[in-house]
């Protein structure tokens, strides 16, 4: 077992990682260098092992080094950005975890991992930098056109919970309130969040959505609320999305993937309507409304601390809950139909519509992808086939399997899968008064109850 850890064998394991590796002494000097981190770095390894750390990276110094800065402290930095300029002039982003290394109680050196962010990073910025051009701080008048795609009148669907959702919704339009949306992917949670925009006293001002996820804290800081030059190695004054969506509203998209640490900034803003961008002492003041979205229920992101409690309350003030479609499944044929005479369009087709037979299959199966996924699988037939009507040989393999279980499906089955959609449908008409509901069904109130606990339904 011991002959699989030389060093000659970890050094050689370290080469594989795609991660960058350094390894520096306890006076700074590089003493271990991956592949991964030569490429990152863009830095000749045997000309930069032995060569104090400050010397390779001018750039850097003791107080911006997180390597230099865990040697002192002797504590570890988990997932810090760095940014540095290599020797070639390079802009180089980095998110670092650094670990002191200890022998005695003594600090031999520090070792650190770094992953390369750089593309990520000025793809952002690039991002900010044209939302800036449209949005710049002169404020001149914004273009005639929405700065959001969609309206209610792109919400397709008659189901019950949609229009009282989308009645909800258009009420929430009409405040100023902050509004937090939940819905699984694919459920259509942009729709809702452009709709509300644009039909908001703030429609000509701007729109401006970001994505939480995957995204380092400093990163989002800056990208959120702007940085000043010198406020950290390679900063530049930049515009944040909330300076740019002034008057406006801005769109923040899984919240609950956002760092606990830009939570308590974001709470600090909503409070005081002003925040400070990244390397600057003065406060910016910021009229924005505010519309989040989780992919899962918020509570849940509260319990499991993905989302501050306190900051829940002042972002779900107004709170939309938007179905999968398998609790809408009244709304397929016409989602069907609406998807299909957009794509003719669209691809130049003339696909009629769907036989008898895929409309059933298309209402027996599951939407885990709900709304986006029929609309995937639409496009995906009438890419390939050139048809008056979809039918069932031209469906994807798992959905014809959705054919035969319904075929070798006993009567028994059949009706007890009705009577349980029935009594789900009369629960939510009755707003889960079991009473109401039973008189609904005209079944005696034990009865309901029995069926409820053998369904499972909530």
């Amino acid at each position: 077992m011991k002959d699989l850890f030389f060093r000659e064998n970890i050094l050689e394991i370290l080469d594989y990682m795609e991660e960058g590796i350094h390894i520096i002494d306890s006076n700074g000097r590089i003493a271990y260098y991956n592949l991964f981190a030569q490429k990152i770095d863009g830095i000749d390894r045997e000309k930069a092992v032995g060569r104090h750390l400050l010397e390779v990276y001018p750039s850097l110094s003791y107080e911006t080094s997180t390597l230099l800065t865990v040697i002192k402290t002797g504590k570890p930095i988990l997932k810090k950005e760095q940014t540095f300029i290599n020797y070639k002039g390079e802009k180089i982003t980095t998110v670092n975890s650094s670990i002191p290394i200890k022998s005695n109680g003594k600090i031999l050196g520090a070792l650190e991992i770094s992953k390369d962010i750089t593309q990520v990073r000025k793809m952002s910025e690039k991002i900010v930098d044209l939302q800036s051009k449209l949005y710049n701080n002169t404020r001149r008048k914004i273009k005639e056109e929405e700065t959001a795609k969609y309206t209610f009148l792109d919400i397709i669907g008659q189901n019950k919970k949609m229009l009282k959702l989308k009645q909800m919704a258009l009420k929430a339009a009409d405040t100023y309130a902050p509004v937090l949306i939940y819905g699984d992917t694919g459920t259509g949670k942009e729709l809702f969040v452009h709709a509300i925009h644009n039909a908001s006293k703030r429609k000509n001002k701007p729109f401006i959505t970001q994505n939480c996820a995957a995204l380092p804290a400093n990163l989002l800081e800056g990208i959120l609320f702007g940085t000043a030059k010198g406020g950290f190695t390679g900063a530049e004054d930049r515009q944040g999305l909330f300076e740019l969506a002034h008057g406006g509203t801005l769109f923040l998209d899984e919240i609950n993937s956002m760092p606990l640490e830009l939570q308590s900034k974001l709470l600090r803003v909503l409070q005081d309507g002003s925040f400070r961008p990244v390397g600057q002492t003065n406060t910016i003041n910021v009229d924005v409304r505010i519309i989040t979205a989780t992919n899962i229920p918020p509570e849940e992101a509260v319990k499991h601390k993905l989302l501050r409690k306190d900051l829940y309350y002042r972002l779900n003030v107004i709170s939309l809950s938007i179905p999968p479609l398998k609790e809408r499944k009244d709304d397929i044929p016409i989602l069907t139909q609406y998807f299909i005479d957009k794509l003719n369009k669209k691809l130049d087709k003339s696909v009629k519509g769907v036989s008898k037979e895929v409309m059933d299959i298309l209402i027996s199966n599951p939407w885990e992808g709900n709304v986006r996924e029929l609309e995937n699988l639409i496009e995906g037939i009438m890419s390939i086939y050139d048809i008056e009507i979809i039918d069932v040989e031209h469906l994807p393999t798992k959905f014809k399997k959705i054919k035969q279980k319904e075929e070798s499906l006993s009567l028994k089955d059949t009706l007890e899968e009705m009577e349980k959609q029935l009594i789900q449908d009369a629960l939510e008409e009755a707003e889960y008064n079991i009473s109401y509901t039973a008189e609904l069904l005209n079944i005696p109130r034990q009865t309901l109850q029995y069926k409820i606990s053998k369904y499972n339904l909530k």
